[in-house]
């Protein structure tokens, strides 16, 4: 691997740390609307599937490890017993579908491609990680565990907004720094 993809999966995996320490909101079921899943999808729009992947499980195995990385400066092995073990799980998996949707969609207009990319990754992709995970841990029932996470829903799209506004900006700029948009 290139020098300059490891930078890049390095500061991706670092860009979604550094959105776990905006205050997440909290709910009463354990699970807190957080900024990080932005960075998730932006992980894959922007470098692609399996960089984007890779920047992901390079943050998990950093959490998991005990670094504090998470909303609300959460980290270690306990997390993979909470609420939100799911989502956290599915970062590597929303980034890559994220990364490869908008890549096989490069020949729609940008705003275009990583709208349904980052829908696509960090929306369906990982809410269906998301509540296999709150399903086990809670006992809760899949229409209850999927009924709970629809309050997430409108936060999300507003983050796929984001997503799309920055890939674009980022696009004008450096068109080589959005891997999906490459031949």
């Amino acid at each position: 691997m290139k020098d300059k993809s490891l930078v890049q999966i390095a500061l991706y995996a670092a860009l979604v740390a550094a959105l776990g320490f905006i205050p997440p909101v909290p709910f009463a079921f354990g699970v807190p609307i957080t900024a990080q899943t932005l960075g998730v999808m932006l992980a894959g729009v922007m470098l692609g599937p399996w960089r984007g992947a890779l920047s992901m499980l390079l943050l998990v195995f950093v959490v998991s490890l005990g670094a504090p990385l998470l909303a609300g400066g959460r980290g270690g092995l306990g997390v993979l017993a909470g609420p939100t073990v799911g989502f956290f799980l599915g970062w590597p998996v929303a980034a890559f579908f994220a990364g490869l949707v908008a890549q096989k969609l490069q020949r729609l207009p940008l705003l275009a491609a990583t709208a349904i990319g980052a829908f696509t990754g960090g929306i369906l992709v990982l809410y269906i990680c998301g509540i296999i995970g709150f399903k086990l841990v809670t006992g809760n029932n899949w229409a209850n565990s999927t009924l709970t996470m629809a309050v997430f829903i409108p936060g999300d799209l507003i983050k796929v907004a984001i997503t799309c506004l920055v890939a674009q900006a980022v696009y004008k700029g450096l068109p080589g720094a959005v891997a999906t948009r490459q031949p």
